[in-house]
């Protein structure tokens, strides 16, 4: 079974940071993109941005903020999300998800797998 834990959700305040992680597994982990979308209450998912293992690229969305930093450990068959002076429109339940095929990876509706969210809440 394909299983993506998430992990490293919290409550911080402005400013603060977090670094969330995402361990897959049940997938050969160079076989996908692997990264993150978030989903704010009321709100339209954003697809933020995944990671392709294989070679290090990265395939943004337009709502993924310039202080948002995707990184893979791939020994570790793990994503992480390292988010910086967060601000509380970042506050959202944040889910790991992989996708054989990243293109539009910031307005995909579905990927190949995604798991479980972990909530951010960001507080002013």
């Amino acid at each position: 079974d394909v299983q993506l834990q998430a992990s490293g959700g919290g409550l911080v305040q402005t400013g603060g940071s977090l670094r969330l992680s995402c361990r897959a597994s049940g997938i050969t982990f160079e076989e996908y993109c692997i990264g993150w979308f978030r989903q704010a209450p009321g709100k339209e998912r954003e697809g933020l941005s995944c990671i392709d293992p294989s070679d290090g690229r990265t395939y943004n969305g337009n709502s993924m903020p310039g202080r948002f930093t995707i990184s893979s450990d791939n020994p570790e068959n793990t994503v992480y999300l390292q988010m910086n002076s967060l601000m509380p429109e970042d506050t959202a339940v944040y889910y790991c998800a992989v996708d054989r095929f990243p293109a539009l990876w910031g307005i995909r509706r579905n990927y190949d797998y995604s798991g479980q969210g972990t909530q951010v809440t960001v507080s002013s």
